[in-house]
């Protein structure tokens, strides 16, 4: 069983280190059952106050038609309100992207260099992925707030706390909470495309 799990964690990482093809990179920002070997990116430094958490992703893709794949990782974000930065990180550590969002611009740096820009993360992952997949709320969710627009169905726990909701096309569940939000973030979206699952752990502050 010990090199089965090894073998699948290569596999993982190899489909991570093959970033040209950047159709599986935003996309592979949940495989739960690998998030402990996953190395954590440090804190992304900057000035002034910002929400900042570090912890591990999971992404298990099910494109119609094809054959399903998963990839697993670290995470840095560090948001002040004019910039937000995502680091990605291989669960060996090493960094896979970088992505950039500000007004009017979003930018994913890959480890190679190469650089994608668009006006909006949405219409970037569009570009790099040749599919619309609105991604915009996460930066909302991960502070268990809903974004603006329409949300239906949300919940929240006795606590007032937001616990899960719908949005644009995402299932959303958040739980874990602690002082800064939701410790543990869960996506589910199922169009013409097919199935995609995305869930994000924060390390404990």
């Amino acid at each position: 069983m010990i090199s089965v799990l090894g073998q699948r964690l290569r596999a993982a990482c190899g489909a991570f280190a093959r970033l040209g093809r950047l159709r599986r990179i935003w996309p592979a920002l949940a495989l739960a059952g690998l998030l402990a070997a996953c190395a954590t990116p440090q804190r992304i430094d900057g000035l002034g106050p910002a929400f900042e958490r570090q912890g591990r992703f999971a992404v298990n893709l099910q494109p119609a038609g094809a054959a399903p794949y998963a990839a697993q990782g670290g995470f840095s974000w560090r948001d002040d309100g004019r910039l937000l930065r995502l680091d990605l990180v291989s669960p060996l550590g090493g960094i896979l992207a970088r992505i950039q969002v500000e007004s009017g611009r979003a930018m994913l740096e890959r480890a190679d260099g190469s650089r994608e820009s668009a006006p909006t993360p949405d219409e970037l992952l569009a570009l790099v992925w040749g599919h619309p997949m609105p991604v915009s709320g996460l930066r909302y969710w991960m502070r268990g707030e809903a974004a603006p627009g329409l949300v239906v169905d949300a919940r929240h726990d006795a606590q007032d706390r937001l616990t899960s909701l719908r949005q644009d096309g995402w299932e959303v569940r958040l739980s874990d909470y602690d002082g800064q939000g939701p410790g543990r973030v869960r996506l589910s979206r199922q169009d013409e495309q097919g199935l995609w699952r995305l869930q994000l752990i924060a390390d404990k502050p």
